[in-house]
């Protein structure tokens, strides 16, 4: 079992920048896949980025690619994503997760999560 604290989370401005940082512990954090996943107001749970046990691999969504950078430091057992060029669109809730085996696009068969952290754009 792992246990995971999302922070970093704020109110920006449109074009601004925000960290998000994930600490885990109860486990060996490099035997899990990690996430990041936002909810928005009246919308579902919406995969935002993945990243591989050792860093080396790294997906997005549509919707953050070019803007958004996943990372992890094992040493640290922490994950970060970096947020750029925020838009008000990117208001949300964002969750850190965990999975031994794979990080999905959809967030219901993903294993353990964070509390989540709220990012506000405002415009």
């Amino acid at each position: 079992q792992v246990q995971l604290v999302e922070s970093g989370g704020g109110v920006v401005q449109a074009g601004g920048s925000l960290r998000l940082s994930c600490a885990a512990s109860g486990g060996t954090f490099s035997n899990y896949r990690m996430g990041w996943f936002r909810q928005a107001p009246g919308k579902e749970r919406e995969f935002v980025a993945r990243i591989s046990r050792s860093g080396g691999i790294t997906s997005y969504s549509d919707s953050v690619k070019g803007r958004f950078a996943i990372s992890r430091d094992n040493a640290k057992n922490t994950m970060y994503l970096q947020m750029m060029h925020l838009k008000p669109e990117d208001t949300a809730v964002y969750y850190c997760a965990a999975d031994p085996t794979a990080i999905p696009d959809n967030y219901r068969d993903i294993d353990y999560w964070g509390q989540g952290t709220q990012v506000t754009v405002s415009s």
